[in-house]
């Protein structure tokens, strides 16, 4: 069986409602942003794996066979604590990892979308979820001088100690089947949009949009509505479970899709959006 007929063959047995607010619900918070934009870290918002990037601050650049065979399927999270642990034992310094971080460059366009949004913040609220950890991603996006504008960041907890190890935890557990056991981003997505409704008095969010990559971006990507947007990046893992899911034509995925492979096409689309109001 696929991966892509695995998601179908699980989401039929899971109904999810749909995450926009209906077409015909009338929008009382106007001081509020309109629609909400979920943003991946690895490889949506940098160009690169920050798991992999960390490994240039070592000495040696790479990871003892014995540590690289550890790795389990579906325990990740357990994973890059044994690799931050060892990390630690070879005497990396907080500074090293910092720079490794820091100097990641970000996806092609995603300056420009980010600089987009901005311009428009009256209309866009903006959330990071991702697997990778809070560290790594308040770093990156200080130094980039992006951190203000995300209202909320969801990861793994992750801070040195006092021996100057990142010790790193997992976000929650859940019981998503389809999700490995430290983070389902779906419950994370559900959650959110029910604070913030109670927050913005009872006001959904006009639209959803997710943006992703990763084959852990399918889940709640599975839980957007008509009215809503995945933005698969073209050719990775959570488009190519996309395009399987349309062909199997099992089950009927709810939002748009539109691919890219520049945050100048995710800009494109969104354009288009505000100018229907």
């Amino acid at each position: 069986m696929s991966s892509a007929e695995l998601y179908v063959q699980k989401q039929t047995t899971h109904h999810s409602p749909k995450m926009s607010a209906p077409s015909n619900l009338t929008y009382a918070a106007s001081q509020e942003p309109r629609f909400l934009v979920l943003f991946d870290f690895d490889e949506t918002l940098i160009n690169h794996n920050s798991d992999d990037a960390v490994l240039r601050a070592m000495p040696c650049q790479q990871l003892p066979d014995w540590l690289k065979n550890s790795f389990r399927d579906g325990q990740y999270n357990e994973y890059m604590q044994k690799v931050l642990a060892y990390m630690a034992d070879q005497n990396v310094s907080e500074d090293s990892i910092h720079s490794a971080i820091v100097t990641i460059p970000p996806t092609p366009g995603l300056l420009s979308l980010v600089q987009f949004l901005q311009n428009q913040k009256q209309d866009f609220e903006l959330v990071v979820v991702s697997d990778a950890n809070m560290y790594f991603i308040e770093k990156w996006l200080e130094a980039a001088g992006l951190r203000h504008l995300f209202r909320k960041i969801f990861t793994n907890p992750a801070s040195f100690d006092e021996s100057g190890r990142l010790v790193l935890l997992p976000f929650h557990s859940h019981s998503c089947p389809r999700c490995p056991g430290n983070m389902c981003k779906q419950v994370i997505l559900r959650e959110y949009l029910a604070n913030r409704q109670k927050e913005r008095g009872g006001a959904p969010f006009q639209r959803v949009f997710y943006i992703g990559d990763g084959s852990n971006d399918m889940c709640p990507s599975l839980a957007l509505g008509p009215r809503d947007t995945a933005f698969p990046r073209r050719d990775f893992p959570m488009h190519r479970l996309l395009l399987g899911i349309q062909q199997s034509q099992k089950v009927t995925f709810k939002a748009n899709v539109v691919p890219w492979t520049s945050g100048e096409d995710i800009v494109d689309c969104l354009k288009n959006i505000i100018s229907e109001r």
